[in-house]
């Protein structure tokens, strides 16, 4: 199914065009709840028809159409309707009750009209695209109090978006998770800030807060204040979200309990007339919050403490090869002293961001200081060159090619080019999709063809790439001189996130 963008410039949209509807379809969902209905977007098309680009089903009611019309073109029954209301700049609704699949419905066509800045009453000349409602009256019944504040609440959005008043250029543009959605609480305000209307929802969630009695006739501002007195930490747009005047969101903590407010100004012809507020429990939802950032903090601080005992482990061993008496036990801790100093590398890493995946060109050009530290112990002037991008890795990966990475370029160091005064190591990264590859080449002296180490080195290579990585390794000598390590790593850790 085609995204929105895709379908507003297969339509030739301009760019403020195709974020007015990012910012309408957002709120796709309120709309469908408040009207208990369908509701979707048309766009002119090239033809002089229109076609769908957004579709949302209300979870307030039975939805009319069970399939998605995104990406197809308006029925017969509907475009007249549409095309009135795209031309007139006019809400129009069905005179009479329009059949879908033998089902009854009523169909509002509303013009959306977009406002060039967030200031100003400076329009579009024309609509961007049409909505429309379909609403189901198969279950016809006696509307409550609150499906008649919600259709009108509809209704208000519904006017204001054939004026350019919604959605607001000025509000904020807030996390999804945790937003206020109109089942979990509606609370209507007058100009003034008094509550005409609360949902029982809405209602439930300030008692939990301590307030007794009822909202309505309430000022929600009064109410507010009352209930957060003597909090040293308040949320600085809590008082133009309570009073209704801007399009902000804000939280309300008080007894254990927090709110989540959004508030949409009602306007009638730039004028604000009043307010509708959603308000959602997300007690549980801030309790988890923080309970992942107190385990980020913790698995931080683990890996903080680890690359220091790995850093200990290492002056210890540097300062036991320094007094050791033969040239092999003093190779063996070297040897011992970087690998350790490698995985302190990825630790370090790892605790100076949220998350479990490094960037492991960072962790590599780390790595390359220990090659040089290896290169001026050797008196070689060696030039370590890195092409290519390894990208974001787990630590599951990143540990053992890190390590594995140490081994081949020092082995290349220490035995390729040993003995000469200059040379190379180039170390080049492919990534794709689901596969790394990467080559380590040296122009040294090079090995007989065919023939691999058998050192500890070489061991704790395949072991890491074969073993841990479940990747293939490839040793071969270079026409010429030289050598080439050829490494493929498949990324199955991206199947598994």
């Amino acid at each position: 199914m085609s995204t929105l963008s895709e379908l507003m410039l297969a339509q030739h949209r301009p760019d403020a065009d195709v974020e007015w509807l990012h910012l309408l379809v957002a709120d796709g969902q309120l709309l469908a709840d408040l009207a208990f209905a369908d509701i979707v977007l048309w766009v002119p098309s090239a033809d002089g028809g229109f076609v769908a680009v957004a579709h949302s089903r209300p979870s307030s009611a039975a939805t009319l159409f069970y399939r998605d019309f995104v990406g197809q073109q308006i029925k017969p029954e509907w475009r007249h309707q549409v095309a009135e209301a795209f031309e007139t700049v006019q809400i129009v609704d069905t005179a009479a009750p329009d059949w879908y699949e033998e089902t009854p419905t009523r169909v509002r066509a509303v013009p959306v009209v977009r406002r060039v800045a967030p200031s100003g009453g400076a329009m579009t000349n024309t609509p961007i695209a049409v909505l429309t409602r379909h609403s189901n009256l198969s279950e016809a019944r006696t509307p409550s109090r609150q499906e008649l504040t919600f259709n009108q609440c509809a209704n208000d959005i519904f006017s204001m978006i054939a004026t350019g008043d919604f959605p607001d250029l000025s509000a904020p543009s807030g996390p999804r998770r945790g937003a206020p959605r109109a089942s979990d609480g509606l609370l209507r305000l007058d100009v003034d800030g008094i509550v005409t209307f609360a949902s029982p929802n809405g209602l439930s969630a300030f008692n939990r807060m301590g307030f007794q009695g009822e909202l309505e006739g309430e000022s929600l501002a009064e109410v507010t204040t009352g209930l957060i007195s003597g909090r040293l930490h308040v949320d600085e747009s809590l008082p133009l979200v309570v009073t209704g005047r801007a399009p902000w969101r804000a939280d309300i903590e008080a007894r254990g309990v927090t709110l989540t407010l959004r508030t949409i100004p009602v306007r009638y012809r730039g004028e604000r007339v009043g307010a509708m507020v959603m308000v959602r429990d997300t007690t549980e939802m801030r309790h988890q919050e923080q309970e992942l950032i107190t385990k980020d903090a913790t698995i931080r601080e683990i890996h903080h403490r680890v690359k220091n005992n790995l850093q200990t482990v290492a002056s210890l061993l540097r300062i036991q090869a320094r007094r050791a008496h033969s040239d092999d036990s003093r190779d063996a801790l070297n040897q011992a002293m970087r690998r350790v100093a490698a995985i302190a590398v990825v630790h370090d890493t790892l605790s100076e961001g949220l998350n479990q995946i490094v960037d492991f060109d960072e962790v590599f050009d780390r790595v390359l200081l220990l090659v040089a530290e290896v290169a001026s112990s050797r008196t070689t002037a060696v030039r370590p060159v890195k092409t290519g991008k390894f990208g974001s890795l787990p630590s599951q990966y990143a540990t053992p090619l890190a390590l594995a990475l140490t081994e081949l370029v020092t082995n290349a160091v220490e035995h390729g080019l040993a003995g000469r005064e200059d040379g190379q190591v180039e170390i080049s990264a492919k990534r794709k999709d689901d596969q790394l590859t990467i080559r380590v080449r040296d122009n040294g002296v090079g090995m007989p063809e065919g023939k691999v180490g058998s050192g500890l080195g070489t061991q704790i290579v395949r072991t890491l790439i074969q073993g841990e990585l479940s990747g293939t390794i490839d040793w071969h000598t270079l026409e010429g001189e030289g050598t080439e390590v050829t490494i493929d790593v498949p990324l199955l850790w991206l199947t598994r996130v």
